[in-house]
């Protein structure tokens, strides 16, 4: 029986919980996750971390990995700020935006599971300048993942969340901003941590058709703006190279599995 894992930036909701305990899933992997309502508390374990994250006052928020069911077994790996970590610990560079734990089910080899967050940045003040950007901070979550990777084949990793970047194109079309955003998908290939999903025709495309988006493009909107309509794709999936054909994603983007957040769910099963 597959490992059903599911991700999702579920905005701070707390409604969101409950309707993760709806779909009959085993882990969760969260970004911008709050505490769960007292309700579930019996139901659900979740990493010990505080509830925030790193350089964000007053924002009880954070990546977070909760084991939905006992069909699995999960441990969770202890993140410690960068600079206090020691060689061979988990150093996160902005705690609260990374959490990780190590999966076993039976009948399926253990992996490593990762929740990832990257937060929206803006340069220097001295620029001033009106920009917010993301990709520096998820090359920190790429640096900071790579310690799970000891050797150039056999690792079995799975990374997941919210990277606020672009897949294949830039912002309106921008030349610049799609070489920009395609470093962090050639990285984490590079460690041998190719992106798995979700694209077309596993999810619902945009429609109508963004003037950004490349005729051809097999994104899925997970993120919808307000007013609708969801147009970009800014949640992925990531899997060590030895376990891609066993790793199946898909987005519940149809406006009916939505759900609270303005993220949608990303369904994943490890067979």
């Amino acid at each position: 029986m597959p490992v059903k894992i599911v991700s999702w930036n579920i905005a701070g909701k707390v409604d969101a919980w409950h309707r993760l305990m709806e779909m009959d899933a085993d882990v969760a992997l969260l970004q911008e996750a709050v505490e769960p309502p007292k309700d579930l508390a019996k139901s659900i374990q979740v990493d010990p971390a505080p509830w925030s994250t790193a350089g964000w006052t007053n924002w009880a928020r954070r990546t977070a990995i909760a084991r939905l069911s006992e069909r699995v077994n999960v441990e969770w790996i202890e993140a410690k700020p960068l600079a206090c970590a020691a060689s061979g610990d988990f150093g996160v560079s902005r705690p609260g935006a990374l959490t990780a734990a190590r999966v076993t089910a039976p009948g399926v080899d253990p992996y490593v599971v990762v929740s990832m967050y990257s937060l929206w940045e803006s340069p220097h003040a001295e620029e001033r300048s009106s920009w917010i950007f993301a990709d520096a901070s998820a090359h920190r979550l790429v640096s900071d993942l790579s310690v799970f990777i000891g050797k150039q084949k056999g690792h079995r990793i799975l990374a997941a969340g919210d990277l606020n970047i672009l897949h294949g194109y830039g912002d309106g079309g921008s030349a610049y901003w799609a070489s920009r955003f395609g470093t962090v998908f050639a990285r984490m290939e590079a460690l041998g941590l190719p992106f798995v999903g979700p694209q077309a025709p596993d999810g619902r495309q945009a429609d109508p058709w963004p003037d950004e988006l490349p005729l051809g493009s097999k994104d899925v909107p997970t993120h919808h703006p307000k007013p609708y309509p969801a147009t970009r794709q800014l949640d992925f999936v990531f899997a060590s190279e030895g376990m891609v054909d066993s790793v199946y994603v898909r987005a519940l983007n149809e406006p009916e599995q939505w759900g609270p957040s303005d993220h949608c769910r990303l369904s994943i099963e490890v067979s």
